[in-house]
Order: C-alpha cells, then structure tokens, then sequence
C-alpha cells in the first residue's frame, strides 16, 4: 500500500491484573548490518480471510500453522510495536496491517495496539498507521477508529462490478463487489482517508482505461496502487491452482516460489504492458498532480535520481518483511515459507533478525543474481529485474533468471521516458510535473 509519504508531488493492553511479558531487549551493541529503517507487514490473522479471492495465493499459507486459531495475541502484538520503534532510526514510523484481513480481529484489538504505541512512543517520533483490506466488514464504528486515529486504508478493490466480481468472491462464491462499494461511502462519509490497491489479471487487464476512469470518476480515487497478478506454478499443480487457493472440498495446494508457469488469471507480460502504457497515455494528459498512481511516481524518482517508493524497482531488497500471528518473522511478504523464515520476534529482536546474514544476503541476491540480459538493458535503472518472485523465466540466449514480466515492463519504461526525462526537467528547476500537460498538447497542436 501507498504510504503518505511515497509522493513526490509532485485503554491499556491485556487484562488487569496480567503479568508483563519478557521480550527480547535491543542488542547492546547495534548491528552493523541492521537497516536503519524497514517496514514491516503485520498479519494479525496469518492467511484467515473472509473472502476467497481465486487469485488470493496466500490462502494456501494457512496450512503452514496446522491447529492455529490464526489470532494474534497481545503478547506478539506488543512485541511488534515496540520492537519496530526502537528499530526505527528516522523520526517517522509506520505501522503496517495486512492479511487474510485484519479487521476480523475486531475493533478493541486495534483499539489495545493504539495504546501500545502511545506506552512506547519516543520523544520526536511520528507515526503513521496503515491497514490493508477487503473493506466488507466496515461499518461506522470502524470508520470514527479509523479516523480518529489517522489511519490510512488501502481498500482492495478491481474495478467496475463485472471486472471486481471476476475473482473477488466470498466464501459462497458470491460476489463482494456492493460491499466494497458500501466501504468506500462510509469511508468518504467519516472522512477516512484511503487509497485503492487494484490487482490486475486475466479478468480486467484489457479494459485498462475502463478500470482507471471507475476510480477516478465514479470513486474520485486520487491514490491508485496496480498490482500484476502473476501465479508461479508447476505443471503438476496448475489444474488445481487454476481452480484458485481458497477454500475447497478437497485439500488445497500450497503455494510456493516453484515453477516457471502460471495459471490462467495471470497477466501476460504483453498485456501487462500495453495496461500501464494506456492509463499512462491519459494520466499524462490530464492527471499529472491530480491522481497519484504509485508506479508513476515510483518510475519519475529512478529518472529523478532518487530511491524508488516500491521494494519492487530498488536496486536491492530486504528492507520490507512480514510478521505472521505467532511472531515468525519472514523475509518477505512474498516468501512466506519455511525456508524464509527469519526467526520469532518474541524470542530474538527484530532488528537482529534483520541484520541477519540470510536476511542480507536474501537481499543482496536481487542484484547480484541479475541475468547479464538486464545488467545491461537500457531500462535497468527503472526496473532492477522487478520482484524476484516473478524471475522464473529465460533471457534470449539462455540465462535463467529473467522476470516474467521483462517484455512487458521494458515496454511501458521505454514508452514514458520523454514525458519522464520532461517532468525530471522541471523539477529540477523547481516546477511542477504537472506542467507537462500543457508541454505535451502545446506539441500537438505544433504537431498538427
């Protein structure tokens, strides 16, 4: 999700009575290696959803906790919020709720993790809160929590009802798309601020501009985050991922980093492509300073010379892990699996298990295992090989290691380099990115 801060524009814990829990103290001497800061994605409810999204491959990691009843409990959760502030060394401190969804844990367990921040808050920090969901178990009470607290939602969400409904379906397989759109009006109502994480794949990728005016002009969207869709499987599991992670009468399959297939909702990198190239031909015409889609702006920093705001496009990873309920600590949201699996905060300090050397090298490997094919594309700079999870495929002479998706974003980083290499100008001469509209149609009518 969309932090605030990404943009270039451009009640006590526990119960009375309850005996402190031990957690691990900071390390005495700091390690070299920790990050100075990362980001961490909480899973109160591990995979447990109420939702059964068919592209939602993250069901499958329920079987990783056989017997769990999948419910954070407060010892782990303040564990997490204290841990993650002393291992902050910016001022700025986000913390992050993902799922499954988080809202089932219900409103007082947020309500408790508030008051832990308040217990450990340090002099001159600030904190932002954020929580990724489905939003169909919003109601008012959730909306004043959300607002009172500032908190910045990322409302899952795919497009118009026919596109949303394609995938994002219910326990029943019935559709959700009515009660995200109730979401969002509660949302607007109370005056939560949230953003819209779109997946893209086989059920909306070609109807790109369908999707993004749904957002900007029936649900006045000013933050987009696309997201590809991309389910790496082996041909041994492809039927029964093609019938989707959630739940089924007969055992699911687990998902995990294997395979160089993927299942009939995946994006194509083509498609992929074209999809980002046509919201960006009408995004720079008319909405640059006005709709903020986060791989727009992500792109500008890498043209501007600056950090990218997605882990995706950075030169390396690491930096961006994800807690489970129980505290196991995984090197990646994508890469929940044992083999992943850094430690339990509730036994090692956070930021020990960051500076790990098998956290480090995980990271380092997203540069040093490039394909000789992208150290020198013209558009590694913008791209940095993207997401290893998505590297299972061949470059032209052979090498393995090329991103699924390369043909597609070579596509879109070549296609937005002039309206780029103009927003960088004027930046840099202290203007602003969106007068490149005016740049662009003054062109075309010189043009014409």
């Amino acid at each position: 999700m969309q932090t605030r801060e990404h943009t270039l524009h451009f009640r006590s814990p526990g119960s009375a009575g309850r005996q402190p829990a031990a957690f691990p103290e900071p390390p005495k001497v700091w390690p070299r290696d920790a990050p100075s800061n990362f980001h961490v994605l909480a899973k109160p409810t591990g995979a447990v959803c109420n939702l059964d999204c068919k592209y939602c491959f993250f069901l499958s990691k329920e079987s990783l906790y056989p017997g769990s009843r999948f419910r954070m409990r407060d010892e782990v959760m303040e564990a997490y919020v204290k841990q993650l502030i002393e291992s902050q060394e910016s001022s700025h401190v986000t913390i992050a709720w993902q799922g499954g969804e988080p809202t089932l844990m219900g409103l007082d367990f947020f309500r408790r993790a508030m008051a832990l921040v308040e217990k450990y808050t340090r002099s001159g920090k600030t904190f932002e809160h954020t929580i990724q969901t489905n939003g169909t178990l919003l109601n008012d009470a959730w909306c004043e929590f959300l607002r009172e607290n500032n908190f910045l939602v990322g409302l899952s969400m795919d497009g118009p009802r026919e596109l949303h409904d394609a995938y994002r379906v219910d326990k029943h397989n019935r559709p959700t798309f009515d009660k995200v759109m109730r979401a969002t009006r509660l949302m607007k109502r109370h005056g939560v601020e949230f953003n819209i994480l779109c997946t893209v794949h086989a059920g909306n990728v070609m109807r790109p501009l369908r999707v993004y005016r749904f957002f900007r002009e029936e649900l006045k969207a000013r933050f987009i985050q696309f997201i590809p869709i991309v389910e790496r499987v082996t041909p041994e599991l492809r039927d029964a991922a093609n019938e989707g992670w959630g739940d089924r009468k007969h055992a699911r399959p687990f998902y995990s980093q294997q395979g160089d297939i993927v299942t009939e909702r995946s994006v194509r990198p083509e498609q992929w492509g074209r999809f980002l190239n046509t919201i960006f031909d009408e995004w720079v015409k008319r909405d640059v300073g006005r709709v903020y889609l986060q791989i727009f702006e992500s792109a500008l920093a890498s043209w501007v010379g600056l950090q990218p705001s997605m882990c995706i496009f950075a030169e390396t990873c690491g930096d961006a892990v994800a807690l489970e309920h129980n505290g196991d600590l995984y090197s990646c949201d994508h890469y929940v699996e044992p083999e992943y699996r850094l430690g339990n905060i509730t036994e090692k300090h956070m930021v020990e298990l960051m500076s790990s050397t098998q956290q480090r090298s995980f990271g380092a490997a997203k540069r040093d295992t490039l394909p000789r094919y992208c150290r020198e594309c013209e558009v590694r700079f913008a791209c940095h090989g993207e997401c290893p999870r998505n590297r299972f495929a061949t470059t032209p002479d052979g090498e393995p290691g090329l991103n699924y998706l390369c043909a597609g974003y070579k596509r879109f980083f070549k296609h937005i380099d002039r309206p780029m290499r103009i927003m960088t100008n004027l930046l840099r001469q202290q203007r602003s990115p969106a007068e490149v509209m005016r740049m662009l149609k003054r062109e075309q009518r010189v043009g014409k």
